[in-house]
């Protein structure tokens, strides 16, 4: 029988997004640390690393799929025991010769199962709550994502340093980080087996109609819609820049001084970039939700625009200066994670607006897969451009890869009234 508490919001939107951002984190941003952390080069890191980043690109391929078997809340409950298998396998990768290999093959193994939990998921948040409860909630969902970043990539970055600079064994850091995880994770399985809500909607779509014909009917409502022009430019362009600032940000802070980092230790990057940043993040989103929901997406767009791209001059200044003191860094990029946070606000709420009528939950993949394309196919050069750049020119770069979402900007239409409580 459904839990009585399934029906508040706040029962299991903060789980469930909590619970979609560790797999995510872990092969996007973890992995990054991690492989720096067993000496695998700038340039490996960000191509294979942003491979990894494909399913998410091309989840819209299976989301109708989702729509047409079973229900969310079972693809939910399902994936997260998968994913929680495959992070325990790749704590089993650390000691082999052939680690490099074996644990990109699981990563990639959670990473798809990770795009299609996160249709299922979205799907469920679309159904289990009303069009203004959507806007009330983005914020709370964001912060709870973001909890999930500080959870897998903040905490844990510190742990993971700390065994390895007591046991001199990085490997055996890393296997403890991710039993930690895959733990944490399956307990959420079982939570969500017994809170997530039963929406009426949430039903099989597939009926009798034809599969394939129901699969590309899907895709073609979507690229059908009004404007889908300026909604492709907008979702691909809008973050172009991070896109390529993401991947290096953490080999930036790790690299010696005279290879143009800060020199950061595991440890430290744990607390000032996975920590005090990650809560900066989080208290961006949160003010995002809010600010939205007084005055509307339209009223603030140009506002998350500028706050999503402007201080990423802040790496300017930290490859130019290349300060030693922690507690300077870490109120950098708190400064910049925060103008992240509440800038990205627009971009989910903008993309919850696209999808809304027919086929929610397969047109929020699609948009989600765009943005993902954005975000992956920049993101492989990067390391190579860094390379060829040196730091501080390479983010004076990613600064200028930011005009495109700024000519978007000023094109894209939005409803007025969109957003408001």
């Amino acid at each position: 029988m459904q839990s009585q508490s399934a029906s508040n919001p706040w029962a299991w939107v903060p789980s469930l997004y909590f619970g979609q951002a560790l797999p995510y984190v872990v092969v996007m941003l973890l992995s990054v640390v991690m492989y720096k952390d067993m000496g695998v080069s700038n340039t490996d890191i960000a191509l294979y690393t942003s491979w990894l980043y494909l399913p998410w690109v091309i989840k819209p391929l299976w989301s109708p799929f989702v729509d047409m078997f079973r229900t969310k809340r079972w693809w939910i409950v399902s994936l997260q025991l998968l994913i929680g298998a495959s992070l325990a396998m790749v704590a089993l990768t650390m000691h082999l010769p052939t680690f490099f290999q074996m644990s990109l093959a699981v990563l990639w193994l959670m990473a798809f199962s990770s795009a299609t939990h996160d249709i299922a998921a979205d799907g469920c948040y679309m159904l289990g709550l009303r069009q203004q409860q959507q806007a009330a909630f983005v914020g709370v969902r964001s912060t709870f994502y973001r909890l999930g970043m500080l959870a897998g990539q903040g905490g844990l970055v510190y742990l993971a340093g700390t065994i390895s600079e007591h046991t001199g064994d990085v490997g055996f850091a890393w296997s403890v980080v991710f039993g930690v995880l895959a733990v944490m994770f399956i307990a959420l399985s079982f939570y969500h087996r017994f809170i997530l809500p039963v929406p009426p909607d949430d039903v099989a779509t597939g009926g009798d109609a034809s599969p394939v014909r129901e699969f590309f009917a899907t895709f073609a409502a979507f690229f059908k819609k009004p404007d889908i022009g300026l909604i492709l430019g907008f979702i691909l362009t809008f973050r172009l820049g991070e896109s390529q600032l993401l991947k290096l940000a953490v080999p930036f802070l790790k690299d010696p001084l005279e290879a143009g980092g800060l020199g950061l230790t595991t440890a430290q990057v744990g607390i000032a970039y996975s920590t005090v940043g990650v809560i900066a993040l989080t208290l961006g989103g949160l003010a995002g939700g809010y600010v939205i929901s007084r005055l509307g997406l339209k009223r603030c767009l140009w506002l998350m625009v500028f706050s999503e791209h402007i201080p990423d001059l802040v790496f300017v200044y930290l490859a130019s200066v290349q300060p030693t003191n922690l507690v300077f860094v870490s109120a950098a990029l708190a400064l910049e994670q925060f103008g992240y946070g509440f800038g990205f606000t627009a971009m989910m709420l903008y993309m919850i607006m696209v999808s809304d009528g027919t086929h929610k939950t397969a047109h929020y993949a699609i948009c989600t897969g765009l943005m993902a394309l954005g975000m992956m196919l920049p993101g492989m050069i990067s390391g190579k451009v860094q390379e060829l750049l040196g730091y501080q020119h390479f983010f004076i770069y990613v600064c200028l890869m930011t005009i495109p979402a700024f000519i978007m900007a000023a094109l894209v239409k939005i409803d007025p009234e969109f957003g408001k409580k």
